[in-house]
């Protein structure tokens, strides 16, 4: 082949590559790759494939979130990578004396190898990274089958998000239309638009790892999401799916079927580690260099900790595992000390449940997940999306009413008591029911030419209407619905119904009646009228004692303590919004103007018959479903509703132990079907839990209930463990204490209180990542990499160190003993007790 000019080579290069259907990329050449002939455009109709279709683009792995890498490095074609497994690495002299005039037509004896003894090609293109101690580990014979899936992983992922980047882009552009075509278009771009987020969080390592079977040698790769090629070929298998629960639930004593499993360790896109675990006696072969059964879980526990709870999908235990995947009927309690992984099962139990149980999926219910306070929520945001999740609910008890946010805790202990009984949130219902009496008098309504008499049997079919359970301030509404239509039945005169019912509205008697019988109520100041109020709280609570009432009364009686909260929460939920009415009605108005105007425009044209379009457009006007259809969506509600309000198909509550029966009723109004996850530890419960999980949630209002208990720690080293066991048995002997799978080798440190900024300034110093956390101390500033937080705002939370101020000042007692406890337990790597004498 004769070389006249510097584009030559290349052009001949692409010309040959699409007459074979080999891909036209061969060790950084190929079409606008910068390579040692400089950078050319394809010639035209290169590239081609026989029918037509062109190679699709050029992709290199890269790290999280997508695959395109600057193409000024080799690459690698991953939509021919089995192709490329024979030709990557050779040069273009080779290429072309085996395509071109005499050659052979087959690749290098070697294939890729092509010289380089036998590994991997390209690896600046191979998702393995493994550092030169693990040059075991890289062995074509371990790892050849992965790279390859990998590579069709690849394809299938590029035409994946490009697939859904151009029905996005059909949904933006298509007509926003009106009423339900409208929502319908906007829930699609929402769908695709999440999509397109979960796929952009991740490349490659969407994939945890892959497990064989005793009965079948090909590897079945488990992802955080099902992957399947152009063909239907199953590439990754759900992490939640039945099938993929070996993979999870396998161990030594029940194999569930597998001979092998293999654990990725991602870091930034790559591979930088993997462990295989044998479960048969004659899967050993070809598995030493990599066979370390515990090494993938135990190097999980010892990395640095961040801001954001770290992805432990790949690395879930057994214990967890079965828990996660248990049954969603009734209430399932996840029992756990320290470190157990309880919010890792909570957070990957929801995932789960929305995969697994239909009650729970798209517009079936949804689910709640509830957290002790807002630096949990913040440490656990990424852990639900990351799994595809982006619907669920997540929040703390203070969100669920408005007044949350600014409430403080309840000082008097007494009252913080009296405040935390079902029965003081369940007298909400007769404090409502005092504004639910109907007249025990008729009356005579005046119209403008008649006299309708309201017996007192109308007023109370007239309070009968509501259906059970309808908001106090909407019953409201139906009710005076049912007195207009019982007045209109008994009026006999000549003027039209729509007449007398708007005499009626304006009738001031008949209003005045409405509102003292049945007033619009607002949730906050029924609630407050019960503090400030003796007789009314007599009247509502009367099991309570003239000094229990009298504690209750306050000077400012809107000034909310979290204690009020489970009250205005019962309160709103069985009054309803004050203005939702006020809504309601100027929205109803507006609609009624719209359909007169619509009514006008239509007659107009149809008696004008101006225009025609040959398609019955004018025939389908006379219509008065289509008259509707063009109203709805005009108008619109002034407020978005409340999504926390519910109700939910399942609720998942984490550090359980510390909600009162009055907040447990805060959720059980929001899960009729109580369905529930409840995770906790009565061991750190600060105001003491005495009785069994079931006999607490049999008296709130659980019937059907199942028990789970986590009872490895594998968070919290032994050394801390051992140091944090005696204090919590100080208080509650018989605290679930878990035991410890690793030693992390550091004893705790004492010291005074004095050498604070000197410890940290050290850790800071030899420690590029991780994450420290000063508690007790409320005059130390956070930093970016050292919190200051309160025993109680650390709980559920997890750092690399932990200095602990004056821990003895935390307090006496139970709250004193699990606040000491709790705080110790956070640190997994090193605990530092600092005291002042």
């Amino acid at each position: 082949m004769k070389l006249r000019e510097e584009g030559s080579l290349t052009d001949a290069v692409a010309k040959l590559c699409a007459e074979h259907d080999v891909p036209p990329l061969v060790m950084g050449w190929g079409y606008g790759v910068q390579g040692s002939y400089g950078r050319h455009r394809a010639p035209e109709g290169a590239g081609k494939k026989k029918g037509g279709n062109r190679f699709p683009p050029f992709s290199r792995y890269s790290g999280p979130g997508g695959l395109w890498q600057d193409p000024g490095r080799a690459a690698e074609s991953l939509a021919e990578a089995r192709i490329w497994r024979k030709w990557g690495g050779c040069d273009m002299r080779t290429f072309l004396s085996t395509y071109g005039a005499g050659g052979t037509g087959e690749p290098p004896a070697g294939g890729a190898a092509g010289g380089n003894g036998g590994r991997a090609p390209l690896t600046g293109a191979s998702v393995f990274d493994l550092p030169d101690q693990l040059a075991g580990k890289a062995d074509p014979a371990l790892i050849a089958q992965d790279e390859q899936h990998f590579a069709a992983m690849a394809e299938s992922l590029e035409q994946l998000s490009a697939d859904l980047s151009d029905r996005l882009d059909a949904a933006r552009k298509a007509p926003g239309g009106k009423g339900r075509q409208a929502v319908d278009r906007d829930q699609e771009i929402r769908r695709l638009s999440a999509r397109l987020r979960a796929l952009g969080r991740y490349g490659l390592d969407l994939c945890l790892g892959h497990m064989v079977s005793a009965d079948d040698p090909e590897p079945v790769y488990i992802g955080r999401r099902g992957l399947t090629d152009s063909a239907g070929r199953r590439l990754l298998l759900d992490w939640r799916s039945p099938a993929a629960e070996p993979f999870f639930g396998a161990t030594h004593a029940n194999p569930m079927g597998l001979a092998s499993r293999r654990r990725y360790r991602w870091t930034k896109g790559r591979i930088t580690d993997y462990w295989d675990e044998v479960f048969s006696p004659d899967g050993f072969a070809g598995h030493a260099a990599a066979l370390d059964d515990q090494s993938a879980f135990i190097a999980s526990l010892g990395g640095s900790r961040s801001d954001r709870m770290r992805d432990v999908l790949g690395t879930i235990q057994a214990d967890q595992d079965a828990i996660i995947r248990a049954g969603s009927t009734g209430a399932l309690v996840v029992d756990g000390g320290p470190g157990t992984g309880k919010t890792v099962v909570a957070l990957h139990r929801t995932a789960y449940l929305l995969y697994a149980d239909p009650r729970l999926g798209h517009r079936r219910g949804g689910v709640l997940f509830v957290g002790p306070h807002q630096p949990y929520l913040a440490y656990v945001s990424d852990v639900l999306p990351s799994l595809g999740e982006e619907d669920v609910q997540i929040c703390t008890l203070r969100d669920l009413v408005p007044e949350g946010a600014a409430a403080r805790v309840e000082t008097d202990p007494d009252v913080a008591r009296l405040k935390s009984s079902a029965d003081l949130v369940r007298a909400i219902e007769a404090a409502v029911r005092f504004y639910e009496e109907p007249p025990s008098k008729g009356m005579t309504v005046t119209t403008d030419d008649a006299e309708l008499r309201l017996s007192v049997a109308d007023w109370a079919d007239a309070f009968d209407a509501p259906d059970p359970g309808t908001p106090h301030n909407e019953a409201r509404d139906e009710i005076w619905a049912e007195l207009l239509t019982i007045l209109i039945d008994k009026y006999d005169g000549d003027e039209p119904d729509e007449l007398v019912r708007r005499s009626l509205l304006r009738n001031p008697e008949l209003r005045t009646a409405v509102n003292r019988a049945w007033p619009v109520l607002d949730p906050a100041e029924l609630v407050a009228d019960l503090w400030s109020v003796p007789a009314y709280l007599r009247k509502c609570a009367p099991w309570l004692s003239t000094d229990d009432i009298r504690k209750l009364q306050r000077d400012d009686a809107r000034a909310w303590t979290l204690s009020d909260l489970p009250l205005l929460d019962a309160a709103r939920q069985r009054i309803g919004d004050p203005g939702a009415s006020g809504r309601r009605s100027r929205s109803d108005t507006a609609a009624a103007v719209e359909r007169e105007q619509m009514t006008r425009v239509v007659d107009d044209l149809i008696e004008a018959n101006a225009y025609d379009d040959g398609e019955g457009l004018l025939t389908m006007l006379r219509q008065q479903d289509l008259r509707d259809a063009l109203v709805e969506g005009s108008t619109s509600a002034d407020t978005e509703p409340d999504r926390l309000a519910g109700p939910f198909a399942h609720i998942v509550v984490d550090e359980a132990q510390e909600l009162t029966d009055a907040e447990w009723q805060m959720l059980l109004l929001r899960c009729p079907s109580r369905s529930f996850t409840i995770v906790g530890d009565r061991a750190q419960a600060r105001h003491g839990f005495t009785e069994s999980w079931r006999e607490r949630l049999e008296r709130i209002g659980l019937d059907r209930i199942d028990l789970a208990s986590l009872t490895i720690n594998y968070r919290t080293p032994k050394e801390i463990m051992t140091a944090a066991e005696p204090v919590i048995r100080a208080a509650l002997p018989d605290a679930n204490v878990p035991t410890s799978v690793r030693s992390g080798g550091v004893p705790v440190e004492r010291g005074a209180v004095s050498e604070l900024r000197p410890i940290l300034d050290a850790w800071l110093a030899t420690h590029a990542d991780g994450i420290a956390c000063v508690i007790g101390d409320p005059t130390f500033e956070a930093t970016s990499r050292v919190r200051s937080l309160t025993p109680e705002l650390a709980k559920g939370l997890e750092f690399d160190l932990v200095v602990l101020v004056d821990p003895e000042k935390f307090g006496d007692g139970i709250e004193g003993a699990v606040d000491r406890y709790v705080a110790m337990t956070r640190a997994t790597q090193r605990l530092v007790i600092l005291t002042s004498s």
